[in-house]
């Protein structure tokens, strides 16, 4: 039996050894870490997982999640064999099937569905169930651009942020991680890295050690802002209106860096007065804070030297998410943060890295004309709505006839969960999952396919919270009949009759396209030397200051405080705030109904809806909750222990309530995502919204309002 492709890897190779190995790998995991693994394998099995204590940023441990890895990949909840419905959609019930049965029942749908509505109606949905280049964006993007399916805008997590980031500073290129121990002010801003960047967290605790400060700006008190001086509750997707009332004072006191401004940045002339309207008086009312905080703020960024913003994707996520990390990734240059290595910003250092995309996606095969449909609208998109990036609708035509997901489980993680439920469960739309486990998602399948797990696969890894290229080798034979997306597409592609010779490479053919390797920041991978060293760093020195002389990969190579880009769009070129669509301010007559916001960021031992169906998982998170403040509670006549409901037009979920000021007045925490078949079957995507952001037309999940009523 081949395995992964791989021309001559045989599973039998796996199991033929008695003795002990240690393969190299590489966490998939959707998180900024992206850790350099050791497998340790005995008689082809698993025996432990660890992290590489020669890799700088994983430096020998893992997060709470994957150090339980071997429990994920052993265990007895695993799909091994291909399946097919037997029962209504939604109830899971399924026979085994051959593979050869369902790939051909999977290619003569698809040829069908094609022929009769086109190839349009065909639709893929994945996002980053796994990180690897090879097994989320190669042969998965080359097999439905052939086919001819409609693209899918994968929106739902980073695209807002990326969008306001690039307008602002380039490209995703930010400070190095292993320089925030030297900073004198670390603010860490929509961000809990306790939980979701945890490789971040020593350096965090050394720099305060070493006489810093920290500083989280959150709704929510998370484990992150337990550990900071000082805590910033603003109320959310009022960031950017707090970064416009910080550069007023920073501009009007003469706390800015002239030098650095007049060299490298463009339109101050024009922010400086576009921030007049912003002063601390005004936007303490927009944010909920006082005016002596946000003024103080201002003051402790501007002085401290090097102060640098860890900025996470949390707090782009309503309706003005893009805007807002435009407005704060102004800030850096304002004081000339970025000429330390250790002052700047990090969002992500995704940008840093150079991937050859036209060799593993072949957009080349895409069809002319062919229709976008945004991940974070399935739920419309389904039912038959097609929801633009303007946040105009429009009939989708053809309609969605057939979906094939991988890597995600938009059933849980998608935002207005009661039409995706609806949309998934119509008789008429033909459905494949290929997943590790019986997800929600995978109880609405026609034909369920066994996924294999990051030990059972190869793949490669940028990062988007360091400055390592990794690989992954596999380190046991797949489990089962499991196999991974690439060879799965390979099948289907051949059966489809496509013939061109990319659809035969394999897995480490695919790998070694990766990257560009001729770009500056590339030369010092080698791919070879990758898959045995494990991790190779990029080519950037040691103590990475990436714009301490400018050279922003903008338009005009400045930071852009005026942007061209925005202008040409139609939209405000100078930083502003956009509100979100759902608060008491903007929104009074829903406030009066819903007087709640409501934000859902990730439960501590949950990865999305990842790890959330194992047992020792959910008996660390034991059951949904919800923090509430004791005024809030107080006014609905909760106490902490009692059962709540939470709900709105949209939808309603069930959480056991925990009465305390972790979250401010007028907000409420529901920490995510959990399965619904696992509860009472809803999560808090029921009550989230379609709605997409200004820019990058992402998901706005924090950008809610509901109400609380307790359960008797």
């Amino acid at each position: 039996m081949i395995f992964s492709g791989g021309k001559g890897l045989l599973k039998e190779n796996f199991m033929s050894s008695n003795e002990t190995k240690v393969i190299r790998a590489a966490c998939p995991h959707d998180c900024p870490d992206t850790c350099a693994m050791l497998v340790t394998i005995e008689n082809g099995k698993a025996i432990k997982v660890e992290g590489a204590s020669d890799h700088p940023t994983t430096n020998g441990f893992l997060c709470t999640k994957v150090n339980r890895y071997l429990e994920r990949t052993y265990s007895e909840q695993r799909v091994l064999y291909p399946m097919k419905r037997v029962g209504e959609k939604g109830k899971g019930l399924f026979t085994r099937i051959s593979w050869e049965e369902a790939l051909d029942t999977i290619a003569i749908r698809f040829k069908a569905v094609a022929d009769e509505f086109g190839p349009q109606s065909i639709l893929p949905y994945s996002y980053a169930g796994t990180m690897g280049l090879v097994q989320s964006q190669s042969m998965d993007r080359r097999f439905f651009h052939k086919l001819g399916a409609s693209l899918l805008d994968r929106t739902i997590c980073a695209s807002a942020g990326a969008a306001g980031y690039k307008m602002t500073i380039g490209a995703s290129i930010g400070t190095d991680l292993e320089r925030f121990d030297e900073a004198k002010l670390i603010v860490i801003w929509g961000s809990n890295p306790q939980t979701s960047n945890v490789h971040l967290m020593p350096k965090i605790l050394e720099a305060r050690r070493r006489g810093a400060k920290l500083i989280a700006i959150d709704p929510y008190r998370s484990l992150t802002a337990e550990k900071c001086q000082q805590h910033i509750a603003l109320l959310p997707g009022t960031d950017g209106a707090l970064a416009l009332a910080m550069m007023h004072v920073i501009i009007n006191e003469n706390l800015i860096d002239a030098d650095y401004i007049n060299q490298y940045t463009l339109g101050f002339n024009l922010l400086k007065e576009r921030v007049q309207e912003y002063p601390p008086a005004r936007v303490a009312t927009i944010t909920g804070l006082s005016e002596e905080t946000i003024t103080n703020f201002a003051r402790e960024y501007a002085t401290a030297k090097p102060a640098v913003i860890r900025l996470n994707y949390g707090m782009q996520r309503h309706a003005g998410g893009g805007m807002a990390v435009r407005t704060i990734a102004c800030l850096p240059a304002l004081i000339g943060a970025w000429r330390d290595p250790a002052g700047g910003v990090l969002l992500s250092s995704s940008g840093t890295f150079s991937l050859n995309s036209n060799a593993l996606e072949r957009p080349d095969f895409i069809p002319s004309g062919t229709r976008m449909i945004n991940m974070s609208a399935i739920g419309d998109a389904l039912l038959g709505e097609w929801r633009l990036p303007d946040n105009s609708i429009t009939p989708l035509d053809p309609p969605v006839k057939a979906i094939y997901v991988y890597n995600s489980n938009p059933v849980a993680i998608a935002p207005d969960s009661g039409k995706v439920k609806a949309g998934f469960a119509r008789e008429d739309l033909f459905t494949v999952v290929h997943e590790i486990f019986q997800t929600d998602t995978a109880d609405y399948a026609d034909i369920v396919l066994p996924a294999t797990t990051q030990l059972e696969q190869f793949d490669v890894h940028k990062a988007y919270g360091h400055l390592y290229v990794l690989a992954n080798n596999p380190a046991i034979a797949p489990l089962g009949e499991a196999k991974p997306n690439s060879e799965v597409f390979r099948l289907l592609a051949a059966r489809m009759g496509f013939d061109d010779p990319c659809f035969t490479e394999s897995d480490e053919e695919i790998g070694a396209q990766a990257f560009n390797y001729d770009h500056e920041r590339m030369q010092t991978i080698d791919f070879a030397r990758l898959k045995e060293s494990g991790w190779q760093r990029l080519n950037v020195p040691e103590r990475y200051a990436p714009f301490a002389q400018g050279n922003f990969p903008t338009p005009s190579g400045k930071c852009e405080f005026f942007s061209e880009a925005l202008a040409q769009q139609g939209m405000d070129p100078l930083p502003t705030y956009i509100p979100p669509r759902e608060s008491v301010q903007t929104a009074p007559l829903i406030a009066r109904k819903y007087p709640l916001a409501i934000i859902s960021p990730p439960a501590h031992n949950f990865l999305n809806s990842t790890f959330a169906n194992l047992p020792s998982f959910l008996r660390a998170e034991k059951e949904p909750f919800l923090e509430i403040h004791p005024d809030d509670a107080g006014a609905r006549g909760v106490h902490s222990g009692d059962r709540v409901k939470i709900f709105n037009d949209r939808g309603a979920f069930t959480a056991r309530a925990r009465v305390s000021d972790k979250a401010r007045s007028g907000v409420i925490v529901a920490l995510s995502v959990w399965w619904k078949k696992l509860t009472d079957g809803t999560n808090a995507n029921d009550v989230t919204s379609q709605g997409l952001t200004d820019l990058g037309a992402a998901a706005t999940f924090y950008d809610v309002l509901v109400e609380v009523e307790k359960l008797h």
